[in-house]
């Protein structure tokens, strides 16, 4: 059972953004209430990831949080022998994780790893999704994520992206700004806890915008991407190999 996200509700000193067990307690409600279309993007990537699965190869859910986008995957998925590597860097919520995938019953295998994206190995892999995780990603290192995961896909494979986004200029990125705060704003959060949010995850997700995705995606050797779903400074896209 999950609460309501207050975390942020009285005033405080403000530290810098984790995922300890105080935010897994209330994170569906905290991801709702922040993100737009959340659960239109989680059941879609689900079902990307079921057009594109293949027969006897790995699928990957990096940032894996609660199991939402494994659980969505794995529901999807009609090909034999296939295997998903859920992994997430943050102990409480790969614990939480766990629980969540054992009340639902499914033929297709997963693995809920403890560890770093930037170490983990990607191998045979059809599918590999991060859903609002590379922005967490230090940029220096986000090309070398994002190669490893492309050399580790096999042909047809694709990447499932999901980011919060810069505008392309101050005007623009602050329409999107205003336009994601009003919506916290319609889902109950105060100022206070738009403030404070804002200053503890400024310095551990730093975003990147829109055409530097698509720029690096083309550069690193995907073939074709497309954004299929953006709300304000949120977007999807699908890369494929």
């Amino acid at each position: 059972m999950t609460g309501k996200d207050s975390i942020y509700a009285t005033e405080q000193a403000v530290k810098d953004f984790t995922f300890d067990e105080n935010v897994v307690e209330v994170f569906p409600d905290m991801i709702q209430r922040s993100v737009p279309g959340y659960a239109t993007i989680v059941s879609t990537m689900g079902k990307l990831a079921g057009a594109y699965t293949q027969s006897n190869s790995n699928l990957y859910d990096l940032g894996c949080s609660l199991g939402a986008v494994t659980l969505s995957m794995r529901r999807n998925i009609d090909k034999e022998n296939c295997h998903i590597i859920a992994v997430d860097n943050s102990a409480p919520m790969t614990e939480r994780c766990k629980l969540h995938l054992k009340g639902f019953k499914s033929d297709v295998p997963v693995s809920v790893i403890l560890g770093d994206i930037n170490e983990i190995e990607i191998n045979n892999a059809s599918v590999v999704a991060m859903n609002f995780t590379l922005q967490f990603i230090p940029p220096e290192n986000r090309n070398a994520v994002l190669e490893k995961i492309y050399q580790g896909l096999k042909p047809g494979g694709v990447l499932l992206l999901s980011e919060k986004i810069r505008g392309e200029n101050d005007i623009k990125d602050n329409l999107l700004i205003d336009l994601h705060h009003d919506f916290k704003r319609h889902n109950g959060y105060s100022e206070l806890e738009i403030s404070q949010k804002r200053t503890a995850i400024e310095n551990v997700m730093r975003t990147d915008s829109l055409s530097t995705h698509l720029t690096r995606l083309e550069d690193i050797g995907f073939s074709q991407t497309q954004v299929w779903y953006q709300c304000f400074n949120f977007c999807s896209l699908v890369a494929i190999k």
